[in-house]
């Protein structure tokens, strides 16, 4: 069992990592930092470039923590979070299948996330090797924070008008 959750986690961790980098640094072929902001504008999130960073910090060090089990269940808790934004608000309208656009592949990766977090980091992790546990109480904490911050976003969210047509 520690195995295959190992296998789990470095496996999706470092994919969710690779579009972090995409959003951070603009590698393989991503928008680096100014696309991501501008990703959020587009998406009503504001101020932009503080959610560009926390889409950042749930992609990248989420999915690094998430690989390495490290501080569990920091790094699922971030991927999850980014999972949902992403499949609420930019996958959602184009239906299921990812071929289309749609939310299948973000879900995917939100249902291991939220299985890495209520399973523990495992033998074969940071944690493990280091004997690290954060306290339960502050498990719970911290999944209510996301939350709210979460709704926090959503709530507030004034997407950006769509474009009007030229006029001569």
């Amino acid at each position: 069992m520690d195995f295959g959750l190992l296998v789990l986690r470095v496996v999706v961790g470092l994919v969710v990592a690779a579009h972090g980098s995409q959003k951070a640094f603009g590698w393989f072929g991503g928008g680096g930092m100014k696309g991501t902001t501008a990703m959020t504008v587009r998406l009503g999130f504001r101020p932009a470039p503080a959610w560009a960073l926390m889409v950042i910090a749930g992609e990248l060090g989420g999915g690094l923590f998430m690989a390495l089990g490290l501080l569990d269940p920091l790094g699922p808790l971030g991927v999850a979070a980014t999972m949902v934004v992403a499949a609420l608000t930019v996958h959602r309208t184009k239906g299921f299948w990812a071929s289309k656009g749609g939310y299948e592949f973000p879900l995917t990766l939100l249902a291991v996330a939220v299985g890495a977090a209520l399973m523990g980091a495992g033998r074969y992790s940071l944690d493990g090797a280091l004997g690290v546990r954060l306290p339960q109480a502050l498990d719970g904490a911290l999944v209510a924070v996301t939350a709210l911050v979460l709704l926090a976003g959503f709530l507030t969210r004034r997407p950006a008008p769509a474009p009007q047509p030229a006029t001569t």
